[in-house]
């Protein structure tokens, strides 16, 4: 596999606007360094993760939905999901599937050749279960959204399957994460699992795997989404938004309340969601696309018992468990685009705009 000194790469010079990535044509390909691995990238997903660092999202000083847009209020000290600064320049992109190009020293030679999927956690892998010592592929580190990439062999995993490199690439970030949110809340056969965002990447990630699991699930999503959310196996359709939470679910499952509700959303509809989990239910949430501060009645937490659980760093065995489930055929790629890398302000803005279903990727 020949391989240029330059490629094409997007990137990101500063939190901002969309106009903050910018195209490059000469960009330096990456050298791996001791076990790590050069991947010629051959698709790489879009996430939440991606907007919210570029806009400054996720910075305490900013309390609106997710929109995409800068945000003048941003505190340098605290703009990334971590809560630290972040180096400028970056490539972003965590959701990479590719070929393996070249080896760094004392890297796996059986790795040289391979397709593989990139696991998006970083960790210390002396002390892998540390949260303080993780990091994010595209985050702490350059990612997808260019030719080439580097990681380390162990975030590499091979992956046998007849899906395109764009169906692989719409797995990983929203896979993993919802994977976390049910491990994190315990997910069983016998629950009623309540899923906020179920047209988006986690949203339709959290109706499969909840369903492998044995779950009742009832998907959220707008009217004009359900045909596609239902060929993901969700149980149930409610709007995103019912008038009456309570009396949609009893009209659709028999009961109007759930044991687990799993949400990305958060916003204005917070407080409905709470008030439907049956008493020793659980809520887990990876997101806060609607709005990340919402009013809460402390009495409702404890004199029903409930559980909160928040997820972000997953355990090291969620990736692999998340690949078998892959490879075995067992999880539908629900593929909404794929775009051409220079044209990732397109891609991420109709990302932004949430009018597709599933998950949108790029391809160099």
């Amino acid at each position: 596999m020949r391989i240029s000194e330059t490629m094409q790469a997007m990137v990101l010079t500063g939190h901002g606007g969309i106009e903050m990535l910018e195209w490059h044509e000469d960009w330096p390909v990456p050298t791996p360094g001791p076990g790590q691995a050069l991947v010629r990238v051959g698709a790489c997903g879009l996430n939440n993760t991606d907007v919210n660092t570029r806009s400054g999202w996720y910075s305490k000083q900013v309390s609106e939905a997710t929109t995409g847009d800068a945000h003048d209020s941003v505190d340098p000290d605290d703009p990334t999901w971590g809560g630290a600064p972040l180096s400028f320049p970056r490539i972003q992109g965590a959701d990479v599937v590719g070929r393996v190009a070249a080896l760094g020293e004392g890297a796996d030679a059986a790795l040289m050749g391979r397709r593989v999927m990139v696991d998006c956690w970083l960790r210390d892998w002396d002390d892998p279960l540390n949260r303080d010592k993780t990091g994010f592929f595209g985050s702490e580190c350059d990612g997808g959204f260019a030719q080439y990439t580097v990681a380390d062999q162990r975030n590499l995993a091979p992956v046998e399957s007849t899906l395109s490199d764009a169906e692989l690439a719409s797995f990983p970030c929203a896979y993993i994460t919802a994977e976390g949110m049910l491990t994190r809340a315990k997910v069983g056969p016998e629950d009623r699992v309540l899923v906020t965002g179920a047209s988006g990447g986690v949203g339709g990630a959290l109706v499969q795997l909840a369903k492998l699991r044995g779950a009742t699930v009832i998907a959220m999503a707008s009217a004009a989404k359900h045909e596609a959310v239902a060929q993901l196996g969700a149980d149930a359709l409610l709007d995103r938004a019912p008038e009456d939470l309570g009396a949609a679910l009893h009209a659709a499952i028999g009961t109007d309340t759930v044991t687990v509700v799993a949400d990305i959303a958060g916003g204005d509809n917070f407080g409905r969601l709470i008030d439907r989990l049956a008493r020793g239910g659980r809520y887990t949430c990876s997101g806060a696309i609607a709005g990340p501060i919402v009013d809460l009645d402390l009495r409702t937490l404890y004199l029903r018992d409930l559980t909160f659980t928040g997820s972000t760093v997953v355990p090291p065995e969620v990736f692999p468990a998340v690949l078998r489930h892959i490879e075995s055929g067992a999880l539908r790629p629900s593929l909404a685009a794929t775009y051409p890398l220079r044209e990732l302000h397109r891609a991420q803005q109709a990302f932004i705009d949430k009018m597709h279903t599933g998950n949108i990727v790029v391809t160099p």
